[in-house]
């Protein structure tokens, strides 16, 4: 099966390419005009930008932003983040001045690069935890798992499968992904708008925060300065770690288009290492400007652990600096996977 096949059935099936308008009219006449194929441009070309003028108005200048960035009529998008991005062009005329706005989408210019892996360990892992997130803290796995009436945070021996310390969330919460950040527990639930801080050590609550304007809790990770949090779409929000506010986004596309269902992360060597949900493999994202660059199916796994009824998808990815390697597990899954990836 050639790499495109591959890319499409194993883990970008469902892929939904995107399109964006490339005019907007207003009431003098204006529109924007761009050389982006059905609204679609790749960051290796330049956007070329003019403005119609139907009603041959005088216009003395034509100022324009992208993605609210000043720019000329000639772009190299190398630096911009990818998908959909508004046009604006403020139209001055007649002593008078007017905005215009379009949209294109920005793709990848490459396609994603196709990882394999090798199983260096099996770990027990607890078959009734609906797992949401895991990450590992000095070498010792944290994870929280879903469900209402049955959402929990624990800390866990990876290597025994023995549960150290567990909290239950209220029967009101569906617990989601978590991240550990300065001796800090941060725990999204799914469709409550509300994630907690914990102490990681005792697993006292400190804090709660609310969402902004992302409208679900899915997966989050971190680096030291951000915080990374997926809803389900296609965007990952970038929080600030003091107040806990989504400054920004980026959303996730390839070469062809947007990739949604994005769900648990982690932070791995200056990328996001991310599940998408009910797709059992991981995308590679550079964190910049949301490009997939790579996949790496992990199908085969969800065969190596007990097959029963609740057995669910693959989900639960975590980096452990001390082994230097990834672990993946899933819901109701009983083996926790230490895996090395590989290129071929």
């Amino acid at each position: 099966m050639n790499t495109f096949k591959y890319l499409l059935i194993i883990f970008l099936g469902g892929l939904i390419i995107s399109c964006g308008s490339n005019s907007g009219k207003n009431k003098s006449g204006f529109s924007i005009k761009t050389n982006a194929n059905k609204g679609d441009i790749s960051i290796n070309e330049a956007l070329l930008l003019s403005l119609e003028n139907k009603k041959k108005q005088i216009i003395d200048s034509v100022s324009y932003t992208l993605d609210g960035i000043r720019v000329g009529d000639n772009i190299q998008l190398a630096n911009f983040k990818l998908g959909k991005q508004t046009i604006e062009a403020m139209v001055y005329f007649n002593n008078e001045k007017e905005k215009v706005s379009t949209t294109v989408t920005l793709l990848n210019d490459t396609p994603p690069k196709v990882y394999h892996y090798k199983i260096r360990n099996e770990y027990p892992h607890d078959i009734t935890s609906y797992t949401q997130g895991i990450e590992f803290f000095n070498d010792t796995l944290y994870e929280s798992s879903g469900q209402y009436k049955k959402s929990k945070l624990r800390k866990i021996d990876y290597k025994t499968g023995k549960i150290i310390k567990s909290i239950d969330l209220a029967d009101e919460y569906f617990g989601e992904g978590l991240t550990i950040l300065k001796d800090k527990i941060y725990q999204l639930t799914w469709k409550e708008n509300i994630g907690f801080v914990y102490d990681v050590n005792s697993f006292d609550k400190i804090s709660s925060f609310k969402y902004g304007n992302s409208k679900e809790g899915w997966g989050l990770c971190s680096n030291e300065t951000t915080i990374y949090k997926s809803d389900g779409t296609e965007k990952i929000w970038l929080l600030n770690p003091e107040t806990l506010t989504e400054e920004s986004f980026i959303q996730v596309y390839t070469n062809k288009g947007k990739i949604v269902g994005i769900n648990e992360m982690e932070w791995i060597n200056g990328k996001i290492y991310t599940n998408r949900y009910q797709k059992d493999g991981v995308a590679i994202i550079n964190p910049k400007n949301g490009a997939v660059t790579g996949v790496i199916d992990l199908s085969p796994l969800k065969k190596l652990v007990t097959q029963h009824e609740k057995l669910n998808v693959l989900n639960g990815i975590a980096y452990n600096p001390k082994t230097n390697t990834i672990f993946v597990t899933g819901k109701h899954w009983d083996k926790l996977f230490e895996i090395e990836i590989i290129e071929k």
